[in-house]
């Protein structure tokens, strides 16, 4: 089946369903990777509902859902993902950032609890097993798919991926903040030489000393690193919600200038690795 890329929702802090968020989409963060026999998802932001109506058109009863962490705008999709109301699915949540402090169950038990939902998680059918992790361990998912993590800089806490696939790579890093002029060595490490980085571009950089602090970075200091780990390409990801279209493409014409292995991720965007 190959080593597959879609996004579902690439927007950051909240969903926009606007007429001025149409061309690069409102969802926010969730992604599907395909990589053999093997489907991962990253994150649970609004963008899974999409991905849960693909599942059903597809028959996939079965997947793992790897959290970079569990702000609401990465979590809140989750109780409208449609397989998780029947007995024919199997999901397992991963987390790195809560094994010491309550567990990765809690957080979403918490989130579908009464008022918040009318529904609480002991109520779906689906089997779901949670599985708490250390930043910077090592995961494997069936015979042949290995993923590398690594912390990164958010409140609270949050994780970085590298999907390791017949001998391609793709790396998820977002929420994390940059210092300037000094590049974060984990996330240097966790991405070089891989074939595609989604990173978090929330900001340009001449929004960004009015947001330190904030737990993001912004789209120049993802070339810059992507640059120095000799990276193929960068998917330019998790946009503010302040950035409509017309923003969106002053940046895209931007980034293609700074640096040719730079894209706009976008909603129901596909890439295909190799």
């Amino acid at each position: 089946m190959g080593f597959k890329v879609k996004f579902w929702g690439v927007r950051g802090s909240i969903a926009c369903p606007s007429p001025n968020h149409v061309v690069y989409g409102g969802n926010t963060s969730c992604i599907e990777v395909t990589a053999g026999d093997q489907h991962l998802i990253l994150d649970a932001g609004t963008g899974i509902r999409g991905l849960g109506h693909e599942f059903a058109r597809k028959g996939l009863n079965s997947s793992s859902l790897l959290l970079t962490h569990t702000h609401w705008d990465h979590i809140n999709g989750f109780p409208f993902f449609a397989p998780i109301f029947g007995p024919e699915m199997t999901l397992d949540i991963y987390a790195g950032h809560l094994a010491d402090c309550g567990g990765i169950q809690q957080v979403f038990a918490s989130q579908m609890a009464t008022p918040m939902f009318p529904v609480p998680l002991e109520a779906l059918q689906a089997t779901i097993r949670f599985v708490d992790f250390h930043a910077g361990e090592t995961l494997r998912f069936g015979d042949d798919v290995v993923v590398q993590t690594a912390p990164l800089n958010h409140p609270n806490g949050a994780t970085g991926y590298r999907i390791n696939h017949d001998g391609l790579s793709v790396c998820f890093i977002t929420d994390t903040e940059h210092v300037p002029g000094r590049p974060d060595q984990r996330i240097l490490d966790l991405i070089e030489g891989a074939d595609l980085v989604i990173y978090d571009s929330t900001y340009t950089d001449d929004e960004f000393p009015a947001k330190v602090g904030w737990g993001h970075s912004t789209w120049q200091e993802g070339v810059r690193l992507c640059r120095a780990a000799n990276v193929r390409r960068l998917a330019i990801f998790h946009h503010d919600p302040d950035h409509d279209d017309e923003f969106m493409e002053r940046l895209e014409d931007q980034a293609r200038r700074m640096w040719d292995g730079a894209l706009i991720a976008r909603d129901n965007m596909e890439l295909t690795l190799g």
